[in-house]
């Protein structure tokens, strides 16, 4: 049996070891949500990407081009910008709601399983919707299973929960 395996067999017994690095299932939160936290910063960049590679440009100050005018409608720069605030609006949520499931001390492999394929869904969520566009319903699914998943873990903690109201 793997060290990992060892490890998520084993309750945590007190509140303060739940957000730990000798619990597993934190361990995968804090690595899983370090790659989404890099993934939305990196969409700042793609969309500055945007800008430059089509010369939109929101601020007069910015117009570093000869005959150029200030521009807020650019498809390609918009297109990144409405996958920039999809994030914030759906991967800030998912944060708050996995420290809030992890208190519940969730089995270890389910939550880690959550936690990456939440991940990933965001990641190609942010690659058919912003870097090459693909018809739905890709996006669509990729959008979805994280918010289901964010959902589960809600319906999850409101469970156990419930019997202290």
């Amino acid at each position: 049996m793997s060290a990992a395996a060892s490890n998520s067999s084993k309750m945590m017994t007190s509140p303060g070891d739940m957000f730990t690095l000798e619990n597993p299932v934190f361990c995968c939160y804090l690595f899983w949500s370090t790659v989404l936290v890099v993934k939305m910063l990196l969409m700042s960049l793609l969309t500055a990407v945007q800008r430059f590679r089509y010369k939109i440009f929101p601020n007069q100050e910015d117009l570093f081009f000869k005959n150029l005018e200030v521009q807020f409608d650019d498809p390609h720069v918009e297109r990144v910008r409405r996958a920039h605030r999809n994030d914030m609006e759906n991967i800030l949520p998912y944060f708050i709601m996995s420290l809030i499931y992890i208190s519940t001390n969730p089995n270890a492999d389910v939550a880690c399983i959550l936690f990456r394929v939440a991940s990933v869904a965001r990641i190609i969520h942010t690659l058919v919707y912003a870097v090459y566009p693909v018809p739905q319903p890709s996006r669509i699914l990729a959008f979805a299973t994280m918010l289901l998943i964010t959902f589960y873990m809600a319906a999850v903690v409101a469970l156990r929960t419930l019997s202290f109201i």
